[in-house]
């Protein structure tokens, strides 16, 4: 500079060294000023020593902005390289908050994030705060300085900002900032195309002007944010979609092979029932889908059909059973577990609102989805289908069946080689069958006592005819035949058989007789024996199948000691069967009741009391011992 400067011929010119001085000045921002201008003083005037150093001051300030803007410069590229590396959305936005108060220097540096959503801003990230309120702070959308800042997308600063007027102030907000003893505050905007991303804030705990070179620092910094955390956000949002791609390929593949197991099953569920298969090649079909076990079960739950993988499996236990009843109201899948998808699972089988069973998949691996569930309740499906086929089939066969036996019985012998190729249909030889057993059953037990009398012995026909179930058979003793078949229904049961007949076309003739004294049991109160008939005709003779004629007899014959025994607490009638089963012997008699023979002959005289002394003679007395039998009878005595 002093270069251009004219100085008059007859003065001295500067020393070098004080030019050189001079310069150095320039250059190093620690100099001491006077003493580089001090050897000045001896070539320059006042007034030129004063313009001196004037300019002198000037470009020293210059160079010392120039410096700092170089610095400036290196940070921010420094902190876009480092900013670049981060790709964790937290560690970048407290990184991005530390980078701007290292630029800065304020007291408090603090950055909002932008939600898109609600137009609110949410404080993400501190440095410098100490009241944790702050760092849960909600700015509302166009209040304060933040909402200034994203109203207008450009930098917004305060002084003091109990004193800013800009924008509304909110009354949360104001007590966060006097909270933290907030006063200057300068907020520049992230900004990444035409979206903000958020806001950066500097501010201090005193009055603070904020010059031009801060404003222009603070907003650089954050163009350089904005770049890097729409960056960020972009990779998150890849990396999300690439995530969710690669799961829903993954989903895909499951379902593909899910649906491939589910039609492979369907295919063999589908054949089972059309070659007639059975409720056991549905559990191994299943079973070896889902790798679990698999339990059958018929309508009273009972097994049905099994296929173990494993060791272990439910048992039907009041859980199961309740399973089961919800699983009826909906015909899907009930997990016996709802919080784990590898838990045992139920379906129940159904047909309308009628249960046929159910289905038990045991604990396993594989989780079971919703095409598995689908699988589960498809098998369910064959299964109620081959249920009622086997029961469509049992059905008609029972019904042929009793056709055929209402034949034999009704049939006059016209259609004699007929009935014996029908009868030879079903497995069975007609000219064999020599006894009739007649069962009698409540009505909704009928088709259950005909089902399992199928299986009692080869050779027979059972079915259901005139009210009741009817057996015939080519066994040979009524008694152990009666007992047979009642051990073979179930008790309670009545059963009534008789004496082989010579021909099978004569049994018809001994089907009503029968019938009768099934019925004469039944109204006597007798509803859970076997007998054989032929104890009961001479009864059946004299009354019929009457009940009312059976109780009017006894009345008649025997009404006087039955009072005395109700009024008297006494036991004449059972003390009279015994004598008149004892040969009327009183000796026998005693031996039979277990008293002395003295108290016999005392109930006696009461007897003859009571009946009158001619009760011994042979016409009272027939009548006396068929109404104390068939008072036993009656009574069960």
């Amino acid at each position: 500079m002093l270069g251009s400067m004219v100085l008059p011929a007859q003065r001295a010119l500067v020393p070098l060294d004080s030019v050189l001085g001079l310069l150095d000045l320039l250059l190093d921002e620690t100099a001491d000023e006077q003493s580089a201008v001090a050897p000045l003083a001896e070539s320059l005037d006042g007034a030129e020593l004063a313009g001196v150093l004037w300019r002198t001051r000037r470009v020293r300030a210059a160079v010392a902005r120039w410096r700092r803007r170089d610095q400036e410069l290196s940070a921010l590229l420094s902190s876009a390289r480092e900013l670049a590396e981060l790709r964790d959305l937290d560690a970048l936005l407290d990184r991005l908050v530390a980078r701007a108060h290292d630029l800065v220097g304020t007291d408090v540096t603090y950055l909002s994030e932008f939600d898109q959503e609600t137009d609110e801003l949410r404080v993400r990230s501190t440095l410098g705060t100490f009241a944790p309120e702050f760092r849960r702070l909600r700015v509302p959308p166009g209040k304060g300085l933040a909402g200034k800042v994203v109203s207008t997308r450009s930098p917004q600063w305060t002084t003091n900002y109990d004193h800013y007027l800009d924008a509304p102030h909110d009354a949360e907000i104001d007590e966060a900032v006097r909270a933290e003893g907030l006063v200057s505050l300068l907020g520049v905007p992230l900004v990444a195309g035409d979206r903000v991303l958020g806001v950066l804030f500097a501010a201090n705990r005193d009055e603070h002007a904020f010059t031009p070179e801060e404003i222009a620092l603070l907003s650089a910094f954050a163009d350089h944010a904005a770049v890097v955390l729409q960056t960020v956000h972009l990779l998150a949002q890849a990396r999300a979609s690439a995530e969710a791609a690669r799961a829903a390929n993954e989903d895909l593949a499951r379902t593909m092979a899910a649906r491939e197991r589910a039609s492979a099953v369907h295919q063999d569920l589908t054949s089972a029932v059309l070659r007639g298969g059975t409720a056991h090649e549905v559990a191994r079909t299943l079973a070896g889908s889902l790798g679990r076990s698999v339990e059958i079960f018929d309508r009273d739950l009972a097994p049905l059909a099994s296929a173990r993988t494993d060791a272990s499996g439910e048992s039907v236990t009041a859980h199961v059973r309740a399973a089961v009843e919800r699983s009826r109201t909906t015909g899907r899948c009930v997990f016996l577990d709802p919080s784990d998808d590898g838990a045992a699972v139920v379906v129940a089988v159904v047909a309308a609102e009628t249960l046929l069973g159910a289905i038990l998949v045991g604990y396993g691996d594989l989780a079971l989805g919703s095409v598995e569930r689908r699988t589960i309740e498809r098998a369910a499906q064959i299964v109620a289908l081959l249920a009622l086929k086997r029961e469509a089939v049992a059905e008609a066969e029972e019904r042929v069946r009793g056709e055929l036996i209402s034949d034999i019985l009704l049939g006059d012998g016209a259609h004699r080689e007929e009935l014996m190729l029908r009868a030879r249909a079903r497995g069975v030889r007609l000219e064999s069958l020599r006894m009739v057993v007649a069962v009698l059953v409540p009505r909704d037990r009928r088709r259950a006592a005909v089902q399992a009398l199928g299986t009692w012995r080869p050779g027979l026909l059972a079915g259901e005819h005139a009210g009741c179930v009817v057996v015939l058979t080519d066994a040979a003793d009524p008694d152990s035949a009666a007992t047979e078949v009642r051990e073979c229904v179930g008790a309670p049961v009545l059963v009534v058989a008789d004496a082989p007949v010579a021909a099978w076309g004569e049994l018809g003739a001994r089907f009503e007789p029968l019938r009768q004294c099934a019925e004469l049991l039944h109204d006597l109160g007798i509803q859970d024996t076997a007998v054989n008939a032929a104890a009961y005709q001479p009864y059946l003779a004299l009354f019929g199948a009457r009940r009312e004629g059976i109780v009017a007899f006894t009345e008649a014959v025997l009404g006087p000691m039955l009072r005395w025994d109700r009024d008297h607490s006494t036991d004449l009638v059972q003390t009279l069967r015994v004598y008149v089963d004892s040969h009327c012997s009183p000796a026998r008699a005693a031996r039979a009741l277990n008293v002395h023979i003295n108290t016999v002959s005392q109930r006696l005289d009461r007897i003859t009391m009571l009946l009158g002394p001619a009760w011994r003679e042979p016409e009272p007395f027939f009548r006396v011992t068929v109404a104390v039998r068939m008072h036993a009878l009656a009574t069960g005595l």
